[in-house]
């Protein structure tokens, strides 16, 4: 049962998701995929979590599900409540984020030893960590701020639900997909060049939006190997 679920939230996160990324910007549609969006993704990174903890332990599954559920949440809160508002709550996600990284980073040197962790290599935990260091640092100079608008603001929202949304192929409940294989196979059976890809596309076509939206003054994007994170040099 618990697989089903997990594999009935990921195929209704792909559809919201990409309807959400192509519907007109703040029209009901794209509102109301983005909620169903963030309600697929906390169901699927709850089932992915409960079942790499309980079920058929792995670590490295439950890193990717408190990463992706990390960057889904804030991007969220984002475009859904002011700053001061949801203090408390970027508060809190920081501290998921922060332990994210600290379990990424201690599987990862346990990686470069053991030569992986639970079929995981060490740089799919130095990535994981990477990331979600990178958000809770954005979290906060969000908090210094006090606010954000215009184009910062979409460019934020979209960057974490890019990096969330190509992070969910990361997360598999065995019988969903084979863990990872190797090479560019990745994660779940998922192309791991594909996915870059994919992401790139996203934060690029959001990053093109962005810079409409202010006039074409949204500022540079900085692509980083070898993990193909993409992120904004002027945006939180």
């Amino acid at each position: 049962m618990l697989r089903w679920v997990h594999i009935a939230a990921g195929l209704i996160a792909i559809l919201a998701g990409f309807t959400a990324l192509f519907a007109k910007k703040g029209s009901p549609l794209h509102r109301r995929a983005g909620d169903v969006f963030v309600v697929a993704m906390i169901t699927l990174t709850g089932t992915a979590w409960y079942a790499a903890t309980f079920v058929h332990p792995n670590r490295g599954n439950v890193v990717a599900a408190m990463v992706t559920l990390y960057l889904v949440t804030t991007a969220f809160l984002t475009v859904k409540r002011d700053v001061a508002a949801a203090r408390g709550w970027y508060v809190g996600l920081m501290l998921l984020g922060l332990a994210a990284t600290a379990r990424a980073a201690w599987l990862g040197l346990l990686a470069v030893r053991e030569g992986g962790v639970d079929k995981f290599p060490a740089g799919v935990f130095f990535a994981f960590g990477f990331v979600a260091l990178s958000g809770v640092l954005l979290d906060g100079r969000l908090l210094i701020a006090g606010h954000i608008e215009g184009a910062q603001r979409l460019v934020r929202h979209l960057w974490r639900m890019a990096h969330g949304d190509v992070d969910r192929d990361g997360l598999v409940v065995p019988g969903a997909g084979e863990v990872f294989s190797g090479g560019d196979a990745g994660i779940g059976g998922v192309d791991r060049a594909g996915a870059r890809g994919r992401r790139r596309d996203v934060l690029r076509t959001g990053a093109h939006r962005a810079e409409e939206a202010q006039g074409g003054k949204a500022g540079a994007w900085i692509d980083v190997q070898p993990g193909n994170f993409i992120f904004p040099t002027n945006g939180l």
